[in-house]
């Protein structure tokens, strides 16, 4: 069955009978979908990383704090006791307590931490003493089992909120959040609850000013004993564990003397911390503090042992012990996820770095060698040109021109794959002697190349698109590395030839520093994997040994270039060989281009995968060639988003000047890079001025392509050819010089004559110009190109084959 009888595919399915059997129609949409829902999912694990890391401080307790204006703070709470409660008196008011006499509450505050804490354990076990541990919701949720070991070891545990903001100067639903989701965490980490709490930068009495009243107050009316303290070791200021120990002598106790039993000191609340950075010093304190307490006859204690409180912690409810765990596994894959992409990062960035270095050094090398001829001789057999065309009224004139004007004998084979628009009539409305039109049934791209391939006169060919303009010289200098008889094809250098516009100044850029770069990069290293459409020679020899441009991707130029590889064939690049082609000039039109590219390459690297694992050119290839394709041109770009939101994460929650300066680094290089490609090519560097711009816009489209890509071939889904829209902006060469002498002793139509083009354009057959006027007003809306089932035209979702494109035409 023909493509123009072949019906347009169902819509609304999920599957249907192809010649495999039943197949699964997935719509491409739902990646959109999967896209939406990843970013989504890690912009929320970076939303909770930076609340629960970055919000708020963790200075600690009583670090250079500023107390504000009290009169509010009743004279029974500033004058009191540590532990309080705020609407405990008599009609609701405050009460205040602590330790009795004789008697040392001792508190740990920031914990639980990973290494310190056990060591904090170890030290209490050994004095046969307990503590109450006010922890931080956020350290409970990353380490929950030393949180389980300190309630264990029968130790007491106090909220010290969830990410340590100062209670008094944050709303009161954030101080709601911050007690409830901190006793969350302790009920998922132990199954328990604690109405004990001390608020983060609070010290004595005597310092709570009116914003930390409010805090208390509420803290009051939701549950919680607020306890203050008396004593601070000031062990945070880590000022040598002989002062700790100092500071943490009770008043009224001689060191290493025992009290009297009738003249007990009164009780203390102490303070050392357990987390927050080094507590080594901490550590080696606490054991001769509560050698010295013990030696002193004091009595060591959790705070509602030393001040009587019936037990603050009591069982937690089945909910909260199971939204506890929820919240610390969300936490911990959060930091997981967070840590992964933190080596992610990394290892892209040292690659990137890498790659710029190598392809530089690979440029400045491939430039030297290009002094050197290929061949003691020149190659001056003629070479064959072959234009596959299909709707190309709109550029074929100025294409044709410029490949009779070359300064080489060609023969120029134009093969009209069943155009609609009468581009085969134009082509031959020309009259250019050495121009043959083939014309055929449309079959696709490589159907038409094939074509051309078996009508060829000659054993150098030239492929071509429909939409480049060649340079005099091009075709002579595309085809001298084949002196070299292991040469099997060679890249020549394309152009962009619109580059008006931002879009096409990023793709000028494009195709200078990132194509051009890269192929001398292959070319060093004898992995080319694409000799692109535009402008690429083979030997004939070298295309009938591997069968041909198959059909069944959508980079048959990749494909191909892969198979010849396999093959044993050497693919150069001769940068002197340069077209001009025109670009995608809107946005919709580059994204179509860039899907049909990136989505045939994964075709392409999968059907190649074996060269993997092969020796010699293939070897090279595959382990090369391949390698490269996979890490940056689908890897790399698969994990943009996640540099970009991680860059704005960076911003609101990290140093934004060290997130800035990293960017502007990264610029920089790419600047250095662009200004070095240039001028190999010989540009002017002035479209750089848009290399920043390009990170903003371009960059996000080409790395979505990648990820479309990659969820469509994930999917199974089948991608039809995508026709790129023409503009025209090609102009036909004039004033070309002398031209070539005839070559003779071949067919009529296959004289190789390479003429100038005259001056006076203006007199250009009269069907050229009816055909040229008429391409550039008519409505192609009916023609067959614009429906959905034909080879070449735009993806339509709802059309998606389910069989191999080889089957297309079938």
């Amino acid at each position: 069955m023909s493509s123009a009888s072949r019906p347009t595919a169902p819509t609304g399915r999920t599957a249907r009978r192809g010649r495999r059997g039943i197949v699964r129609q997935v719509p491409l949409r739902t990646h959109w979908l999967l896209l939406g829902t990843l970013v989504v999912t890690l912009t929320l694990a970076l939303l909770i990383e930076g609340y629960t890391q970055h919000m708020f401080g963790s200075t600690p307790d009583g670090a250079g704090m500023v107390q504000g204006p009290s009169g509010s703070v009743p004279s029974a709470v500033s004058g009191g006791s540590p532990v309080i409660s705020p609407q405990g008196g008599p009609g609701g008011t405050p009460r205040t307590a602590r330790p009795r006499p004789g008697t040392i509450a001792l508190t740990f505050d920031d914990g639980p931490d990973p290494r310190w804490t056990p060591q904090i354990l170890a030290v209490l076990r050994k004095h046969d003493v307990h503590a109450t541990f006010f922890v931080i919701g956020e350290n409970v949720t990353a380490n929950p089992d030393v949180t389980a070991r300190i309630v264990a070891d029968g130790n007491e545990l106090g909220v010290h909120t969830f990410t340590h903001p100062n209670l008094g100067l944050i709303p009161a639903w954030q101080r709601t959040l911050q007690l409830r989701e901190a006793q969350l965490a302790i009920a998922g980490a132990t199954g328990d609850t604690t109405t004990l709490l001390r608020p983060p930068y609070s010290s004595g009495n005597d310092s709570v000013d009116d914003d930390d009243w409010a805090a208390i107050q509420q803290a009051g009316r939701e549950g919680y004993l607020t306890v203050l303290t008396t004593q601070d070791t000031e062990d945070w200021q880590r000022p040598g564990v002989p002062k700790i120990v100092a500071n943490g002598a009770i008043p009224g106790t001689v060191p290493g003397m025992r009290v009297s039993s009738r003249k007990l000191p009164a009780g203390q609340v102490v303070l050392m911390h357990d987390a927050g950075g080094d507590r080594s010093q901490s550590v080696a304190a606490l054991d001769q503090l509560l050698t010295q307490y013990q030696q002193e006859g004091l009595t060591v204690g959790t705070v509602s042992a030393t001040t009587g409180l019936s037990a603050p912690m009591t069982k937690a409810s089945p909910t909260d012990h199971w939204l506890g765990l929820a919240l610390i596994w969300v936490l911990l894959l959060s930091h997981w996820l967070l840590t992964v992409i933190g080596w992610f990062m990394i290892a892209a960035g040292v690659l990137s770095v890498l790659r710029a270095v190598v392809s530089v050094v690979a440029a400045r090398r491939h430039k030297r060698m290009t002094q050197y001829p290929w061949g003691e001789e020149p190659v001056t057999e003629p070479a064959t040109v072959i234009v596959p065309a299909y709707n190309e009224s709109a550029g074929i004139e100025a294409a044709v021109r410029s490949l009779v004007a070359q300064d080489h004998p060609v023969e120029i084979l134009v093969v009209d794959d069943g155009s609609s628009d009468g581009t085969a009539d134009l082509a031959e409305s020309l009259g250019l002697p050495g121009v043959r039109v083939i014309r055929k049934e449309n079959g696709g791209k490589p159907s038409a190349l094939n074509t051309g391939i078996a009508n060829a006169s000659f054993d150098l060919l030239v492929m071509v698109d429909g939409d480049t303009v060649f340079e005099p010289d091009a075709v002579r200098k595309l085809i001298q590395p084949f002196a070299d008889p292991g040469v099997g094809a060679v890249s020549g250098n394309a152009k962009v030839v619109n580059r008006g516009g931002l879009l096409g100044r990023w793709q000028h850029i494009e195709y200078v520093v990132g194509f051009n770069l890269d192929r001398r990069l292959f070319d060093l290293a004898e992995c080319m994997p694409t000799v692109p459409g535009a402008v690429g020679g083979f030997r004939k020899e070298a295309l009938l040994r591997v069968g041909g441009l198959a059909e069944d991707t959508l980079a048959e130029d990749t494909d191909l270039t892969m198979a010849l590889c396999r093959d044993g064939w050497r693919v150069v690049y001769e940068e002197g060989a340069v077209a001009w082609t025109e670009a995608p000039a809107s946005l919709g039109a580059l994204w179509k281009q860039r899907y049909r590219w990136c989505y045939g390459t994964m075709q392409a690297m999968w059907k190649h995968r074996g060269a993997m694992v092969q020796r010699g050119a293939a070897g090279k290839l595959g382990r090369r060639g391949l390698g490269y394709l996979l890490l940056f041109q689908v890897l790399l770009p698969l994990l943009a988003p996640v540099v970009d939101i991680f860059a704005l994460y960076g911003l609101v929650f990290l140093d934004p000047l060290h997130v800035i300066g990293l960017w502007l680094g990264f610029m920089l290089l790419q600047l250095l890079m662009g200004l070095y490609a240039f001028r190999l090519d010989g540009e002017s560097p002035g479209p750089l001025w848009s290399l920043p711009l390009q990170q903003f816009v371009y960059r996000q489209l080409m790395y979505l392509v990648v990820i479309q890509s990659v969820v469509t071939a994930v999917a199974g889904a089948r991608l039809r050819w995508q026709r790129m829209e023409r503009y025209g902006s090609l102009q036909a060469p004039t004033g070309l010089g002398v031209p070539v002498a005839g070559y003779t002793g071949h067919a009529a139509g296959t004289q190789l004559t390479n003429i100038p083009i005259p001056s006076q354009v203006a007199a250009a057959p009269p069907l050229a110009d009816t055909w040229l006027t008429e391409a550039a007003q008519v409505d192609r809306s009916g023609y067959a190109y614009e429906q959905a089932n034909y080879p070449y035209t735009v993806y339509d979702y709802r059309d998606q084959d389910p069989v191999g494109p080889s089957e297309w035409n079938a």
